[in-house]
């Protein structure tokens, strides 16, 4: 029982400061003057972001692991068609937040604005980035409603992937596609990754999969007090 209480409240202060890093990072975004960023929807716009990836990323993690480890009777398809639904929820959040970015680039008559977000589906050469956004963090969770789709392990874990990509093209989108043509003409390129922007990228990975791993091999996935309990 103490132990319970103990990680109800670090939850509690997790859960928090997931609120407060993001809010805080679309706040340091929303409050330069650059196009495309000063949006005051930034900071509930990031926090929305971070638990839709969030859930997706779950999901990603939990279905193999939950073959692999043979835990399907802990694991049950009744957690993971719940996981689905926030997920979805989530997604319909991001898309009321793609249509209102658009709304006010449209309602607060600024050109600069205009032109960004004209240029993020139209533009000459991000513009595949502004549709697979949309598409894929708006559009692809509406599948979560039909109920055959939520039961379905491998659709799931394929849709799980896709809203991660969509999320890196969202990031992807809001700093280079705001970047890339700013207020001085001379400072107009294109961006083109490096090899080395390339190998960062990678490595940010393995090192993430390499502490997952680590974790699953070494300390218990599931807690025997909580299968007691229950």
């Amino acid at each position: 029982h103490n132990y319970e209480k103990a990680y109800l409240v670090l939850s509690g202060l997790a859960t928090l400061l997931v609120f407060t890093v993001s809010s805080i990072v679309g706040m340091d975004f929303a409050t330069s003057q650059l196009a495309g960023w000063h949006e005051t929807i930034f900071p509930f716009y990031f926090v929305a972001g971070a638990v839709f990836c969030g859930f997706g990323m779950v999901l990603v993690l939990l279905i193999p692991l939950r073959k692999w480890c043979h835990l399907e009777d802990i694991i049950t398809l009744r957690h993971i068609d719940r996981v689905c639904k926030m997920t979805l929820m989530m997604g319909c959040i991001m898309g009321y937040i793609y249509v209102m970015e658009y709304f006010i680039a449209w309602y607060s008559g600024s050109p600069y604005d205009a032109w960004v977000f004209v240029h993020r589906l139209f533009g000459h050469y991000y513009w595949f980035g502004g549709w697979i956004m949309i598409g894929v963090n708006a559009l692809l969770p509406q599948l979560f409603w039909f109920k055959k789709v939520r039961q379905n392990l491998k659709l799931i874990f394929v849709i799980a992937v896709l809203i991660n990509v969509g999320m890196w093209f969202e990031r992807f989108v809001i700093i280079v596609g705001s970047l890339y043509q700013d207020f001085l003409p001379s400072s107009w390129l294109p961006f083109y990754p490096t090899w080395v922007d390339a190998c960062t990228y990678l490595g940010t990975l393995g090192v993430f999969f390499t502490m997952y791993l680590l974790f699953v091999r070494f300390l218990p996935m599931i807690a025997v007090s909580e299968v007691k309990s229950i």
